[in-house]
């Protein structure tokens, strides 16, 4: 058999079926596992047959494919990634790429991208995503790292990524070190949100207008046919729909706490580095931390009882509100993303393509939508875009569900339903679009307890002013500057 055309290490879910997809689209491949066992039940069961050498050590592994050597890494993201790339750099040639699939933070993609190339190799950090189905059939694949490996590499990846209805794939070239990694962070971010939202909607549904799963089954179908249209609203229609042994709806028998792998804390905590109001994303992952204080919440409840008021007006009506408030705040999710992207992008000196990278999530990813195209038409008409509210499309959109959007946070406060999410894109539509906010006495305040000074209305930006409140402070002021 000849050598292969690129080697995988990691043989899970995602691995296995990164590799089975390769090898469908024409590829040899060769596979290596720490784990001997897993090797072996890869050779004499999917992999038979195949177009894929596997090896039980790492030098015959490597041994085995093409030069200049393509290696993609699916393993655990932090120290075993580094680990493996200190066994591969004596066993590779000048030229050679090692490729990083795993979620690795983005700052770690920045720091081995140098590491590599100083050891005379190529380096890839890359998004992927879709999950184990995605792997198989074409994930979004979202590469970042040593621009001279692009060529190498992008045959392969872009053959075994996702098509989208119009024929383009979804992989493209991201940008340099960080940037592959740091896109697929904030696309976990925005998928954080999107389903917390749905979530929301949910609760909405379920306690204050007590429809059966069945009947939100039907109502999310319905969704899935208008702006809405999604995987995840999709899927949540499933799931809703799904029965259990006994007949009745399995969701309703699942615990309320909800797991999570990092990325959404990663994506807030950057938007605090690079001063980015990331709200929305930010609650939802605090909203995870909160369904795990299930013992706490179950005290909490006994001493707190929900009055439980009956949902009064027109049921219809309110259902229709919330898919709107739904794709109200789900447009914030995604502008806030955007934000956070195009704030890194200078920090890093990124050449991001925003429209490019919309068009990457439309298909294979988990949020992927039809709503993408719309991000993607508006990046077209102006790459330079400071805010997606601000587009034709947003604007106008936004305008027709703001009252529906008020009036459902308005309605989940008083019941004491919680929609942290949803409220939260509100007050961020709010503040980004009042014309005066009340930091002006935030900034008095500053000034009066630490001198930090302040601007003035009537004169010029970039003069800043100190007053002595007291009397007794002086007139000395504090260095100016923003954390």
């Amino acid at each position: 058999m000849k050598k292969a055309d690129i080697g995988m290490i990691g043989l899970a879910v995602m691995g296995e079926n990164l590799v089975m997809n390769m090898e469908s689209k024409g590829f040899t491949v060769a596979a290596f596992d720490i784990d001997t066992k897993r090797v072996k039940d890869f050779e004499t069961g999917r992999a038979k047959g195949k177009n894929i050498v596997t090896a039980y050590t790492l030098k015959d592994f490597v041994e085995k494919i093409e030069k200049p050597r393509k290696v993609m890494m699916m393993i655990r993201a932090g120290s075993p990634v580094d680990s493996v790339i200190e066994q591969l750099i004596p066993l590779l040639d000048q030229g050679d790429v090692i490729i990083d699939g795993g979620n690795s933070n983005y700052p770690d993609s920045i720091r081995r991208t140098k590491y590599v190339e100083d050891k005379g190799l190529l380096f890839i950090g890359t998004g992927v995503s879709g999950g184990e189905e995605g792997a198989l059939l074409g994930p979004a694949i979202m590469p970042g790292g040593s621009p001279k490996a692009w060529p190498l590499v992008k045959p392969i990846l872009q053959a075994i990524s996702a098509t989208a209805s119009d024929g383009i794939k979804c992989c493209e070239w991201i940008g340099e070190n960080g940037a592959g990694h740091f896109v697929k962070m904030v696309h976990n971010g925005i998928e954080y949100g999107d389903i917390q939202l749905i979530t929301e909607a949910y609760h909405l549904m379920r306690d204050l207008l007590h429809m059966t799963a069945d009947e939100m089954h039907e109502v999310f179908k319905a969704w899935n046919l208008t702006e809405l249209d999604s995987y995840l609203i999709q899927i949540t229609s499933e799931i809703l729909g799904f029965k259990d042994t006994d007949g009745s709806p399995l969701v309703d028998k699942i615990l309320d706490t909800a797991g999570q792998k990092g990325t959404g804390k990663w994506t807030a905590t950057t938007s605090l580095d690079e001063g980015v109001p990331l709200t929305l994303i930010t609650e939802a992952v605090y909203a995870r931390f909160i369904s795990s204080m299930k013992e706490e919440r179950l005290i909490a409840s006994k001493v707190y009882p929900r009055k439980n008021e009956q949902f009064v007006g027109d049921k219809k009506q309110f259902i229709e509100d919330i898919r709107k408030a739904l794709y109200a705040a789900k447009i914030i999710s995604y502008t806030q993303g955007y934000n956070l992207m195009k704030a890194a992008a200078k920090t890093y000196k990124w050449n991001l393509n925003y429209g490019s990278i919309a068009m990457i999530w439309r298909e294979g990813c988990i949020i992927r939508s039809q709503f993408l195209n719309k991000i993607k038409d508006a990046y077209e008409k102006n790459p330079n875009l400071e805010n997606m509210l601000l587009d034709g499309y947003f604007e106008n959109t936004m305008k027709t569900l703001t009252d529906s959007w008020r009036k459902v946070v308005a309605t989940s406060v008083m019941h004491a339903i919680p929609a942290p999410a949803m409220s939260a894109a509100l007050s961020y539509f709010d503040g980004y679009t009042c014309a005066s906010l009340p930091a002006n006495l935030l900034q008095a305040q500053r000034d009066f307890f630490g001198a930090h000074t302040y601007e003035r209305t009537d004169k010029p930006r970039g003069e800043f002013f100190h007053t002595n409140w007291t009397g007794r402070g002086g007139d000395t002021s504090s260095t100016t500057y923003n954390g």
